[in-house]
């Protein structure tokens, strides 16, 4: 199956330098992050017909990688679909097919009011828009997200389901098999220490672990999961200051193809 390097993984590189690391690492697939997650972390300008954006194509094409999605489109009581145009526009110009999004508006209602409109404005860029269920957003569950999916009956709205947000949330296996049919497009894999909720949001954003050397049961996670594109989002800050982002991205892909072996 298509294994993608999450931007997230080495987000300590340029993005056109990421997809030459995916390439050097073995991954058939990288993961650009086109509009930043948080305020601290470096600001590419990435939306449009930009020089980072020129150099990522030039690296995609040198290299043969494909982006499998563009990140991060946060759905927030303020977003306004048509604000979102050069943002898919600029998706569609890197081959990408998925968005990775977030649900983070209380009013669950205007939320998928919202939801419904990007989906019908990235459709004829070919992109598929995947709520990712946080346990600190507005859209925290499995559950909830295919509540959401069913509302709003979009062939290219999905759910992006995470190891580190699916164990610390209240989710359950059949929440993945009780989602509307064709509702998986990819997944996140990383692993996790066995802490609950205890600094969830430092533990996503830089302390990740390995796939299949932590307390996740990432085989039975897989079973309910099957055959799809896996992007590896196992970004730590620890192992930041010692090893290479290459040297990273080597050994996340091959713990992740031992994890599918088993």
């Amino acid at each position: 199956r298509p294994i993608s390097l999450a931007a997230l993984t080495v987000l300590d590189v340029s993005p056109a330098n990421q997809v030459l690391c995916a390439a050097k690492a073995g991954y058939s697939h990288v993961g650009i992050r086109l509009v930043p997650a948080t305020p601290t972390e470096t600001q590419y300008d990435m939306i449009g017909d930009t020089p980072m954006i020129r150099e990522v194509e030039a690296n995609l094409k040198a290299t043969g990688v494909k982006v499998l999605d563009i990140e991060i489109l946060r759905i927030k009581p303020d977003t306004r679909a048509g604000n979102w145009k050069a943002f898919f526009e600029t998706g569609a110009r890197l081959g990408a097919t998925q968005v990775l999004c977030a649900g983070n508006d209380p009013d669950i209602n205007r939320l998928t009011d919202n939801y419904a409109e990007l989906c019908e404005l990235a459709h004829p860029y070919g992109l598929i828009l995947n709520i990712e269920p946080m346990p600190w957003c507005d859209v925290s569950t499995v559950k909830q997200q295919g509540e959401i999916l069913r509302k709003i009956n979009r062939p290219n709205a999905g759910c992006l389901v995470d190891p580190i947000h699916f164990y610390r949330a209240k989710n359950d296996y059949k929440d993945i098999d009780n989602l509307p049919a064709g509702s998986l497009k990819y997944c996140q894999m990383c692993d996790i220490t066995a802490d609950t909720m205890e600094g969830i949001l430092y533990q996503a954003r830089n302390f990740r672990l390995s796939p299949g050397t932590g307390a996740a049961d990432l085989v039975q996670l897989l079973k309910h999961l099957p055959d799809l594109p896996i992007s590896i989002e196992a970004c730590n800050a620890d192992l930041a200051l010692t090893m290479s982002p290459l040297d990273r991205a080597r050994m996340y892909l091959e713990d992740m193809v031992a994890v599918l072996n088993a």
